[in-house]
Order: structure tokens, then C-alpha cells, then sequence
């Protein structure tokens, strides 16, 4: 099996404290499902994280 440093994240939202899981490198940037708030941003790389992280969540 390949290892890379991704890892699959959640998140909390600090406007309306949704709960929801996003990949650490994501491809393009991530919003609340629940109120549209800005959480992560896509960098090329390792996401610019805005929201809580909660867990790092195993494969």
C-alpha cells in the first residue's frame, strides 16, 4: 500500500458548530454543509484549515 500524509479530518464549523469530515488535502475549498461558512482552502498542497479541527480520523 502507498503511504502518503493525507488524512481525512473533522471539522467543526465556529459559526453554527456542524460537525462534518473533509480530506486534509483537498482539491478545492470546503464549506459548511449546514450554514455555507468558509472552512478550508485549496492550496495545492495541505488545505488552509479556517474551522476547528476535531480528529484526525484512521483509514
Amino acid at each position: 500500500m502507498h503511504v502518503t500524509g493525507s488524512k481525512f479530518l473533522k471539522i467543526k464549523c465556529a459559526k453554527c458548530m456542524n460537525e462534518q469530515i473533509m480530506f486534509s488535502k483537498p482539491s478545492m475549498s470546503v464549506k459548511c454543509l449546514v450554514c455555507g461558512e468558509l472552512l478550508a482552502t485549496a492550496t495545492g498542497g495541505k488545505g488552509a484549515i479556517k474551522a476547528t479541527v476535531v480528529e484526525e480520523l484512521d483509514r
